[in-house]
């Protein structure tokens, strides 16, 4: 077990640390290329921000492959499936779909057609679904052109949910990122506990995609300095895709072996395990609910439904008062909800009152978080071991210039409190569920 893990690991570090280093350089080459775009009305940053940063995650991608060539028992995997390749093939393709639209705004039906065209070619060299365990039917095979028809909307559907909830610094990275460690942590137990080689695949792949995430995290955390763009976004999409396609329908669920009995009933038995799988929309079901409501809303409004707006998740977060990062927090713990839920249920489902209860305590730590004007006050006794923000704020000592009262008799601090602060405004990183954040003016000064 360690001699895998640590050659996963050091794929991981080096496809993190090639994009890490390669991302200052393409922001420089955006700059100079022009892939500077004009701010539009749906769009939250403020100053003109470069895009190509899929360049650097791509040469990630192909570094991690690269080593992966190299080492032990990783090398195994490329000498029996022709996975990487055909993983390789496509990602190229619609990486340079994704620099095209970075650079000249390509038309949207141009880059669906691509997106096609690019899971067609991993279909081709093998990356495709075979055949899906259905309950109380069994592992039922699919034709060629069911399987190629199936791939194609999988890819299709995940690269276009990254792709729209692209929408604020580090969000698109950190949401994929969760979901590739919940991909790794699930593929490598199936490989690893049960023996299953077919699933050996999936796991490089999510660990190379936590390495490209990882990598250009950094550059992309608010305030970004350089946006992935379009050959990002559809890059890890497609990444996101293969891996779930790769555990999906090239792993036979009756291998597994777990239950005694026919295969309908192993199948049946082992249901929680391929559930976050059948579908990574189970894994990124964030940004695809955020997909289908811009299509119905959209669609609704005459409009075409991949006409852009500021309709999405993470624009009402902006909205209803929540800064920036928070929005971004909120997004993440979502992501992560739902990941790795699934992912503990896959494990053991008969532990369902674990599950449940974990979500519940999840979903009130989430209500809290979206409520930006409750503002949490210690006790007066508790003030000492809290941080600053949370103690109760005391009235200066001596007061030189008395200062108007506030309308209605209300005293100044809830006269703040309730003051409504505009969402995209600089003043808007206070408004978060832990309350305004103390500025220099009013902290008080050691005497």
């Amino acid at each position: 077990m360690g001699k895998p893990v640590r050659e996963y690991l050091l794929t991981l570090c080096v496809t993190a640390a090639v994009t890490y280093l390669l991302t200052g350089p393409v922001r420089k080459f955006a700059i100079v290329a022009g892939a500077m775009p004009e701010i539009r009305a749906r769009d939250v940053h403020r100053e003109p921000t470069p895009r190509l940063g899929g360049i650097a995650m791509f040469f990630g991608l192909c570094a991690g492959l690269l080593v992966a060539d190299h080492l032990t028992n990783l090398n195994q995997l490329f000498e029996r499936s022709n996975e990487p390749r055909a993983l390789l093939s496509g990602a190229a393709l619609i990486w340079l779909i994704g620099v095209l639209d970075d650079k000249f705004e390509i038309d949207a039906l141009i880059k669906l057609g691509g997106q096609m065209i690019a899971a067609g070619v991993m279909v081709m060299q093998g990356l495709t679904i075979l055949w899906l365990p259905i309950p109380g039917v069994g592992s039922v095979a699919l034709t060629q052109w069911q399987g190629t028809l199936l791939t194609v909307a999988l890819v299709v559907i995940t690269i276009n949910a990254v792709n729209f909830v692209d929408g604020l610094d580090g969000l698109a990275a950190g949401m994929v990122c969760i979901a590739a460690a919940a991909f790794f942590l699930y593929a490598y137990r199936i490989w690893y506990s049960y023996g299953i080689e077919a699933a050996a695949p999936a796991t490089l792949f999510s660990a190379i995609l936590m390495g490209m995430c990882l990598g250009f995290l950094p550059h992309n955390m608010h305030p970004a300095r350089i946006f992935m763009g379009d050959s990002g976004s559809m890059l890890i999409g497609l990444v996101l895709a293969a891996g779930a396609i790769s555990v999906t329908g090239q792993v036979d669920p009756d291998a597994l072996k777990l239950f005694a009995g026919s295969e309908k009933e192993a199948v049946h038995q082992t249901v929680p395990v391929y559930i976050p799988l059948l579908l990574p929309l189970t894994i990124i079901a964030v940004p695809a609910a955020d997909l289908i409501l811009a299509i119905v809303r959209r669609t609704w409004r005459g409009q075409s439904p991949f006409a852009a707006d500021r309709g999405h998740l993470h624009h009402r977060l902006l909205e209803i008062g929540h800064s920036h990062s928070r929005a971004v927090l909120i997004m993440y713990f979502w992501s992560a909800l739902i990941a790795f839920g699934a992912l503990t249920y896959s494990v053991n489902s008969a532990s369902m009152w674990i599950v449940l209860s974990v979500v519940i305590l999840s979903t009130l730590g989430l209500i809290l978080l979206l409520l930006p004007r409750f503002t949490p006050r210690a006790p007066r006794w508790a003030e000492a071991v809290v941080p600053p923000r949370y103690r109760r704020r005391r009235a200066p000592a001596a007061v030189t210039e008395p200062s108007a009262p506030a309308a209605g008799g209300v005293d100044a601090e809830e006269a703040e409190e309730r003051t409504p602060v505009a969402a995209g405004v600089s003043g808007v990183n206070g408004a978060t569920a832990v309350g305004s954040r103390a500025r220099l003016g009013d902290r008080p000064r050691p005497r």
